[in-house]
């Protein structure tokens, strides 16, 4: 049996030894054993629009260059100067034809070659000029660029598994590609990175601790009718990837409601979809959905727009959070001014969401402090159900489950429960099969 986790289908209960909320030691095997093992999400292909732009990130404790070169083409480097290991770019952002770096005037191109370096005579002739160093894989799944630092790790598109289902229901919103609008919203917690992440995909607490968030919708629109919560589900969907997802009845809960001319423009944008990719997963498209990509990826899509939520642990007691909103280039003017307005205002660091969560996830540290009497946390919630909605805790132990594999190399078996409806099964019509439109 694992130190870290207890998986008990005959009680049923499943619990996690806080030791893996604050040990330097196990916070070093994840280093070791889950982030140098993973597809790591970097950024996005529409954050590079010009030859030679770059963004500078930080991806398992790495800093690293996320360029397009000088010929269109994406590519990841070590932020490091083979020289002396001096950070090459020390901006943010930018476009540049050279990376210099500062220290000793070594400068390499965007596409990672050697391109000059000062005094080049006194190094011999037979010397090797060094280009930039990379991660051992890069690649992406619709606009989503990844990198892996293992290179023998399995390809994107089978490690991201069931995942690239909800990422198509993401990317399906537009036909010339999603795009991330500029600006970022950065902030720090002082808790476990793990916990953000089951948070992340947390539909249990939404109501104890956004309290004064639904106290506004309650006062905006009367009365709350429990059916306007729709039917929704946890779903495992495979190498420690979940989701909870939830149909269109939704709307309206989540963020402030649309206004009507922007509620009009989406429902043509809805109809157009639904002679392109069918009824069913249009219906799909117009759910919401808390996806997490394990082990640190966040997608959240609800009413008010797309976040892309990056998780970066720092200490075992302190993470780094970094979040983009992704949306159609073709929107209308007041669709898109009201995407903004609810991306600030509910997911903002002082928005109507995220202050509550980080709160409670800093309490939960502090917490931790009694672990000798109080070692381990519950994630029982609905084990004993056929049914798995967002409210119960499915999804998390699907994650946690990976976790300890990657942790201990204990394989726990799944978890089972009652088949999805068609709701969460309808897939998308394929576009080449259409007839082509004939006129009269």
């Amino acid at each position: 049996m694992s130190e870290y986790v207890i998986d008990n289908r005959e009680m049923p209960r499943f619990q996690v030894n806080r030791e893996a909320m604050v040990d330097p030691e196990v916070f070093a095997k994840e280093r070791d054993l889950i982030f140098d093992h993973s597809w790591l999400y970097i950024g996005h292909e529409s954050e590079l629009t010009k030859k030679n732009d770059f963004k500078t990130r930080t991806v398992a404790g790495r800093p690293l260059i996320f360029a397009k070169d000088n010929k269109g083409a994406l590519k990841v480097w070590i932020n490091s100067c083979p020289h002396r290991g001096a950070m090459l770019c020390r901006e943010r952002e930018g476009n540049a034809r050279f990376l210099t770096c500062f220290y000793h005037g070594w400068s390499f191109s965007t596409a990672g070659e050697m391109v000059s370096m000062p005094d080049d005579q006194a190094y011999g002739p037979d010397f090797v000029r060094p280009d930039l160093a990379a991660p051992a894989k890069v690649d992406s799944y619709r606009g989503f660029v990844f990198v892996s630092f293992d290179p023998n790790i399995v390809d994107l598109r089978t490690y991201l598994a069931g995942a690239t289902e909800y990422l198509d229901l993401v990317c399906d919103q537009s036909e010339s590609g999603m795009e991330v609008l500029e600006g970022t919203h950065e902030y720090s917690v002082k808790a476990n990175w793990k916990l953000l992440v089951e948070n992340s995909f947390d539909g249990y607490h939404a109501v104890s601790t956004h309290q004064r968030y639904f106290e506004m919708v309650l006062a905006a629109r009367g009365k709350l009718d429990p059916s306007a919560l729709g039917e929704s589900r946890s779903i495992d969907l495979g190498n420690g990837h979940a989701v909870i997802a939830g149909g269109p009845t939704t709307e309206g809960l989540f963020g402030r409601p649309l206004s009507e001319a922007g509620a009009a423009e989406r429902e043509e944008r809805y109809a157009h979809f639904r002679k392109l990719y069918g009824d069913g997963w249009v219906q799909r498209m117009q759910g919401n959905r808390n996806l997490v990509i394990f082990p640190n990826l966040v997608v959240i899509d609800l009413v008010m727009g797309v976040l892309i939520r990056k998780i970066d642990p720092i200490a075992p007691d302190y993470m780094e959070v970094s979040a983009w909103e992704l949306a159609p280039p073709e929107e209308g003017g007041e669709l898109r001014k009201q995407r903004l307005d609810n991306f600030l205002t509910f997911w903002g660091p002082g928005g109507l969401a995220s202050p509550d969560d980080v709160e409670a996830l800093e309490s939960c540290q502090i917490g931790y402090r009694g672990r000798k009497e109080l070692g381990w946390s519950d994630i029982s919630r609905g084990m004993n159900k056929p049914i798995s909605s967002s409210n119960d805790e499915y999804q998390m132990r699907t994650w946690w489950r990976r976790w300890n594999e990657l942790m201990t190399g204990e394989e726990l078996p799944i978890e089972e429960h009652a088949a999805l409806t068609d709701m969460f099964t309808a897939q998308r019509r394929d576009t080449t099969d259409q007839p082509a439109e004939t006129s009269a």
